[in-house]
């Protein structure tokens, strides 16, 4: 056999070894996360569930989701291992405090540009109106004002 006929078969099993590597490698950062649990993480389960860890065992892991009611879940059902601001953010609607040193970008980029007449300028001669509605062919009757809408019984044609 020739190398060209060989060619593909060989694409194929490094195809299907990069595939099976890369699924390997997350479940490895999975197990890695959930051995990593400590009372007193916020987690969310693969339901969708959000709690506190209360207790860590080798393959369960007692949760405590709200005033008096624990639950005993599998390791396997933690979705994911929360960082304590994003837990807070969801669950209780606080949002961290953000101080940091950077300059925040701001929500409009007008106070970006230098010269702000110039754009009012260009902005000022592009107001022309613009129709984004349907034009009928019959233009010469207006609609009725005061012309009542058509009133049914519920009752309809379809089937």
């Amino acid at each position: 056999m020739s190398l060209v006929t060989l060619l593909p078969f060989i694409v194929l099993i490094g195809a299907m070894f990069l595939m099976t590597r890369s699924a390997k490698k997350k479940q490895q950062q999975a197990a890695d996360m959930r051995n990593q649990m400590q009372p007193g993480s916020g987690v969310r389960t693969i339901g969708g569930m959000y709690a506190t860890v209360k207790e860590v065992n080798d393959d369960t892991v007692l949760v405590d989701a709200g005033p008096g009611v624990e639950l005993l879940f599998a390791k396997n059902a933690i979705g994911a291992v929360l960082s304590d601001d994003e837990y807070n953010r969801i669950v209780h609607g606080i949002e961290h405090d953000l101080k940091t040193d950077t300059d925040v970008v701001p929500d409009d980029a007008s106070s970006l540009t230098d010269s702000d007449e110039s754009a009012d300028a260009a902005a000022a001669s592009d107001e022309k109106p613009v129709d984004l509605g349907k034009k009928d062919e019959d233009t010469d009757e207006e609609p009725k004002a005061d012309a009542e809408p058509k009133k049914t019984d519920g009752d309809s044609d379809a089937k």
